[in-house]
């Protein structure tokens, strides 16, 4: 704790550089908060996902999510939406360049609806009249969604950041809970500053990695304040500061082995999950890495300088001897 302002002012630079960031350059939020196109189209075969999305990649319509549902033949696109072209121009142009990695060519083809209508639809098909790859489906997800998105997202993250502060005073005392909380938004906006100054994109998986990450932080704060508790109640002539060290010193192998293990389970997510897990994956390290750091240095040092002492952590034994007795004191 004698250590505990030099981390804490770097942690507060640190901090005031991701603000910075998100209010400069923001988040690069993906379709599902902004808006776009989805298509499901079916192939014949299996279909391989990353040659899909190589492949509509090379387009330029910026971050494309592709993804199996259903089965191994269906795949599903999520596209941002541009102002310089229609959304049925943009389905047409895609499905075309599926169809040609395909080694097939779309033609248009009159059908009948299930009411009854005639529609046409575009159909791919190969010098051997087969068709590799189907489109199932195409719509629009309006920026009115992304906007309900959003505010289900802020709505989610005030809540948990309540119910944080409410178990923490339950469980320990207020210092406790306001020291907790801000070391766990700290936590946050570091990594929204880190997706805001890369631009990676912002998506509801991204969200989840967060929502994750405030529940684990604040895991390794309760262990903490309660070793703080403990040691207030074994160590009679320790001061508050050789109490938080202790805690802290007590706890480190715990930490290591707990958040170790964590991490190498989050690294095989980002080196083995693919472009699905990836940033999902990304949120979750910087999330532990700054978890343990903010738990330690920053939630603690808060905790100390709010004043916690060992009478708000420990009762006092209650004198039951009435003073008026005169026979209060008195052995038989």
């Amino acid at each position: 704790m004698k250590h505990a302002l030099v981390f804490n002012v770097i942690s507060f630079l640190t901090f005031a550089a991701a603000v910075f960031f998100l209010v400069t350059r923001g988040l690069n939020f993906s379709i599902e908060f902004k808006g776009g196109s989805v298509i499901e189209v079916e192939y014949s075969q299996a279909a391989d996902l990353e040659r899909t999305r190589h492949v509509v990649e090379k387009m330029g319509f910026g971050e494309v999510q592709v993804t199996n549902f259903g089965s191994s033949h269906d795949v599903m696109l999520r596209l941002p939406l541009r102002e310089d072209i229609k959304q049925t121009e943009q389905v047409g142009q895609v499905f075309a360049e599926l169809c040609k990695a395909e080694s097939g060519s779309v033609s248009q083809r009159q059908m009948v609806s299930d009411k009854g209508e005639a529609i046409s639809k575009q159909v791919c098909t190969t010098a051997a009249n087969a068709e590799p790859v189907k489109l199932m489906r195409s719509e629009v997800v309006g920026p009115a969604v992304g906007e309900e998105l959003a505010r289900d997202a802020a709505k989610a993250l005030g809540a948990t950041v309540i119910g944080i502060m409410i178990y923490l005073a339950f469980r320990f005392e207020w210092k406790f809970s306001v020291a907790g909380i801000i070391a766990n938004l700290h936590d946050v906006v570091i990594i929204l500053g880190f997706f805001a100054y890369f631009q990676w994109e912002f998506s509801l998986t991204v969200l989840a990695a967060i929502l994750a990450v405030l529940g684990y932080s604040v895991n390794e704060s309760v262990v903490i304040f309660d070793r703080v508790r403990e040691g207030f109640r074994k160590f009679r002539k320790f001061d508050t500061p050789q109490v938080i060290d202790h805690a802290i010193t007590s706890t480190m192998s715990r930490t290591i082995i707990t958040h170790g293990s964590t991490q190498l389970m989050v690294l095989s997510m980002l080196i083995f999950g693919g472009p699905t897990l990836h940033y999902f994956a990304v949120a979750l390290t910087i999330g532990i890495l700054f978890g343990i750091y903010s738990s330690v240095f920053v939630a603690a040092a808060i905790a100390m300088w709010l004043g916690v002492k060992r009478e708000d952590l420990i009762q006092a034994p209650v004198n039951k001897e009435d003073p008026d007795d005169p026979n209060a004191g008195a052995v038989v």
